[in-house]
């Protein structure tokens, strides 16, 4: 398997399994809600039911944010190289690996570290459409794309 295919694959279980948390979690609170109605009443038990359902609420939102990460990620073929950036494209920049994807947490495959970001961070904004050998500068740091895979 190429590296940028490593890349994308770590990255697409890492969504799955947080989808999968989230889903797991949001289940537990219904069981939970379910249970504790059967048992209690008055106010202790509105309270609790409505810490729950805002528990709920939170957990279904990020079930929502790592589905669109996993739709976006499903996009990407990452076997596609372009002489420009593209979503998908793994650039090398100032000896980093960014991987310009969505957001997601810095990891390491073969012992080299590399940064998911979105097209839309000032990083990946600055990134997108220009060609190896191009510099520009972001909060006085310079980069230079040296590889686009």
């Amino acid at each position: 398997m190429e590296f940028k295919q490593k890349i994308h694959t770590h990255y697409l279980q890492m969504v799955q399994d947080r989808i999968d948390v989230f889903k797991d979690m949001i289940s537990g609170l219904t069981e939970d809600s379910k249970n504790d109605a059967k048992g209690s009443a008055g106010d202790k038990h509105e309270t609790a039911l409505s810490m729950m359902h805002i528990e709920q609420e939170k957990l279904t939102n990020k079930l929502k944010e790592a589905i669109a990460q996993k739709a976006i990620l499903d996009k990407i073929d990452p076997l596609k190289t372009t002489e420009n950036i593209i979503l998908g494209s793994l650039v090398k920049a100032n000896g980093i690996y960014l991987y310009l994807s969505v957001a997601l947490p810095k990891i390491t495959i073969d012992g080299i570290n590399v940064i998911a970001l979105s097209p839309q961070s000032p990083l990946g904004n600055h990134l997108m459409g220009n060609k190896v050998g191009f510099e520009f500068e972001i909060n006085g740091t310079k980069y230079l794309i040296q590889e686009i895979s």
